[in-house]
């Protein structure tokens, strides 16, 4: 498994940054690769992209998600992966967004790729456009604000 950490400081309100990012479907005007995403319901998505020049799918699921803090997720099917995105109010118009990322490369260009630091990159990327996304639109293109609770906290 492959992991990669990568923050960013946006010029929005920490509410504006995370509204945005639960946008799920908008996540093809800023992360590279990433063709579809479609949201089936609250907690469950499907995701096309192209990986190391070969289109994968995989279905993942939202396992926490808590307004203006945090989103991680896991997938069910297809390309292994899982992680969360942190929100952190810097003042009232900074946030830091942190996207902590673990990754199964598959096959060997997806590995060999890894590890000359193409994820990290890829990654890094993704972050800096967003922030110019969300920082050019000055505003979120949508919110959800409903809590998903972590498997352990569910009683």
């Amino acid at each position: 498994m492959a992991s990669v950490v990568e923050s960013i400081d946006v010029k929005v309100p920490v509410s504006t940054a995370y509204n945005q990012w639960t946008q799920f479907e908008d996540f093809p005007h800023f992360m590279e690769g990433v063709e579809k995403v479609t949201q089936t319901d609250d907690t469950h998505l499907h995701w096309v992209a192209e990986v190391g020049g070969k289109e994968k799918e995989w279905d993942a699921e939202v396992t926490e998600q808590i307004a203006d803090e945090r989103v991680a997720w896991t997938a069910t099917a297809g390309a292994e992966n899982a992680g969360v995105v942190t929100f952190h109010r810097i003042d009232d118009e900074t946030t830091r967004v942190t996207l902590q990322m673990d990754v199964e490369p598959d096959g060997v260009i997806e590995n060999v790729g890894t590890a000359l630091g193409f994820l990290d990159r890829r990654v890094k990327g993704d972050l800096e456009r967003f922030k110019e996304f969300i920082e050019s639109r000055g505003t979120e293109t949508g919110a959800w604000r409903g809590e998903v609770e972590a498997p352990s906290q569910r009683g």
